[in-house]
């Protein structure tokens, strides 16, 4: 899978991208802020992406993430603070809370590769957040 990591933090992209090559997956672009997103969504065709919430031009992870959306791009929100994003996660599939831990990040990588690939019925594991959870979880405690 051709992955995507938007993270102003270079030791933490530094090590999202060790994971994903180690889990037999290409980086096809790094981005610190939203400006260079376009570009590497243009250029690499990315088949998935890791997006932080806070660049380094601001708090524009979320714009980046409903460009993705609009774009077809499947990704996950890494965040410190997940209880920042929108209801509708931005159209995202998840999140990851910072800090994790990188068999945390090995282990939602490879259910996100699954179900992409289109397994089914397939666990997510503790790390990942889904938003269909959130919305769910939204909607008990309305009622």
């Amino acid at each position: 899978m051709k992955v995507m990591i938007v993270e102003d933090e270079m030791l933490l992209a530094m090590e999202l991208e060790s994971e994903v090559e180690a889990a037999g997956h290409m980086v096809v672009g790094m981005a610190v802020s939203s400006g260079q997103v376009p570009e590497i969504v243009q250029n690499s065709a990315p088949q998935f992406a890791f997006v932080d919430i806070h660049l380094q031009d601001g708090p524009t992870g979320i714009d980046v993430g409903r460009m993705l959306a609009d774009k077809g791009v499947p990704y996950i929100f890494v965040s410190g603070n997940i209880k920042k994003l929108p209801r509708d996660f931005a159209g995202a599939l998840g999140a990851i809370e910072k800090p994790y831990t990188m068999n945390g990040m090995a282990n939602a990588l490879a259910y996100i590769d699954a179900v992409l690939g289109g397994e089914e019925g397939r666990l997510p594991p503790v790390s990942l957040v889904l938003a269909e959870d959130v919305a769910t979880s939204s909607r008990a405690a309305a009622e």
